[in-house]
């Protein structure tokens, strides 16, 4: 599967679907606000005994009116800097754009690989090696890529066409491993960026505070609070990278021991062909 494909049906929706998602979120916060004040205007109307609001109902109104999860998320996003917060927040969404476009490109590369080696003795044994090699050209994925760049080698020594399939097993493992290296840079930047807001929630606290000639709660509160929401968010988001990183790795060991499991059968499979 060719990479321009890959990154156009598995990068690009991704985009465009926080995009949506972002654009979605904001008008259902705008029709809860509205919702949230028309309740409260109505519910002033209205007369309660001392006692008569149960608790749950109590939370549910302050909920509503608060805008839900996405009002206290857009609060929290605005309270660690709208700055530093979107940088997080690119660092999030480019990430997760290239661990999708991995997987993808991973999940359509793997396939069963005992079962095609099968096939691929057959075709050998009983209509020669032009078959075979149409069976490679035919099959996706770095285990038939091997197979046939042993293929093309036959009638010559079996440690040269060792030496080839093991020199192109090295090229199929490279393009497996290709973006790896962005997403490792995500993973780092993440809580890299939260830091930094940490450090510049800090010099906001002592600047209030050389302004004031005071130090109080109140001074000190806003800039650690910046400092605190945004080393929280690189956090996370440097989690949920490192996840789906680690499943990526995951695939790549996957397929790297098909290779080297259908290397070894391609050349029993070749020794025997020869020795006919």
């Amino acid at each position: 599967m060719k990479k321009k494909n890959v990154f156009r049906y598995a990068v690009v929706p991704v985009i465009a679907l926080a995009l949506s998602a972002t654009a979605m979120a904001q008008d259902v916060a705008a029709v809860s606000a509205d919702t949230a004040t028309a309740v409260l205007d109505s519910a002033s109307t209205v007369m309660f005994d001392e006692g008569a609001l149960e608790l749950d109902d109590t939370a549910a109104v302050d909920a509503l009116a608060d805008g839900g999860v996405y009002g206290q998320l857009k609060s929290k996003f605005m309270d660690g800097g709208v700055f530093f917060m979107s940088l997080v927040a690119i660092v999030l969404i480019l990430g997760l754009a290239c661990c999708i476009e991995r997987i993808v490109y991973l999940c359509m590369s793997e396939i069963d690989a005992k079962r095609f080696m099968g096939e691929l003795e057959a075709k050998l044994n009983a209509e020669g090696v032009d078959a075979a090699k149409e069976l490679c050209r035919n099959t996706r994925g770095p285990v038939a890529s091997i197979c046939y760049q042993g293929l093309l080698r036959v009638g010559s020594s079996l440690d040269i066409v060792e030496r080839s399939v093991t020199s192109y097993a090295s090229v199929q493992l490279g393009n497996m491993e290709k973006g790896c290296s962005w997403i490792t840079l995500f993973i780092a930047m993440a809580p890299s960026l939260g830091f930094l807001g940490t450090v510049i929630g800090m010099v906001m606290s002592f600047d209030q505070i050389e302004l004031a000639g005071d130090i109080s709660p109140t001074i000190v509160a806003s800039g650690m609070k910046v400092a605190l929401i945004t080393t929280i968010f690189g956090i996370i988001t440097a989690l949920v990278l490192q996840l789906f990183y680690n499943y990526v790795l995951s695939k790549i060991d996957h397929l790297t021991a098909q290779m080297e499991e259908s290397a070894i059968t391609l050349m029993d499979i070749l020794k025997v062909y020869t020795n006919k």
